[in-house]
């Protein structure tokens, strides 16, 4: 699957600047491509499509935090194989304002942090993952921990 085929929409990141009530981030996934190709992707060993806690969002820099047009790669992956199963590229700055609004959503519900990714498959939804960890990676592969979403008590 090509990073091109996928499309990103991020919601509910706005109130963080705001005095608006906050409100949970949600991140939209739109593929293009083949419905096979996605859907076989997300399905694990028993058939069924993996839910939330098979998988994990992360997002690898590709340029250096510092650089104001800094890019990087959004990633899901099958958390027991570690197998990608679908990546886009993203600006930096847009995914880290997302990644502050799940931490700023938990900190108001007294959680440590939560959003929802949506995959759709031409407009479609195929699957909706709450999720409570966000890893940001730099250029080099080292996790950036105070730009990260990651619940207390988890040991990485």
């Amino acid at each position: 699957m090509r990073r091109d085929h996928f499309e990103l929409e991020a919601h509910n990141v706005d109130w963080v600047d705001t005095d608006d009530p906050p409100a949970e981030p949600r991140v939209i996934i739109d593929f293009d491509g083949p419905k096979e190709t996605l859907t076989e992707r997300l399905t694990g060993a028993d058939g069924d499509l993996l839910d939330a806690s098979e998988t994990d969002v992360t997002f690898r820099l590709q340029d250096s935090l510092d650089d104001p047009d800094a890019t990087g790669v959004v990633g899901v992956t099958d958390r027991i194989t570690g197998d990608f199963l679908l990546e886009l590229n993203e600006d930096a700055s847009d995914v880290l304002r997302f990644v502050r609004a799940a931490r700023e959503y938990g900190k108001s519900t007294g959680d440590t942090g939560q959003y929802a990714v949506t995959l759709r498959i031409d407009g479609e939804p195929l699957t909706t993952y709450s999720k409570s960890t966000f890893l940001v990676y730099d250029a080099n592969g080292s996790l950036l921990r105070s730009k990260s979403l990651i619940p207390s008590g988890v040991e990485l």
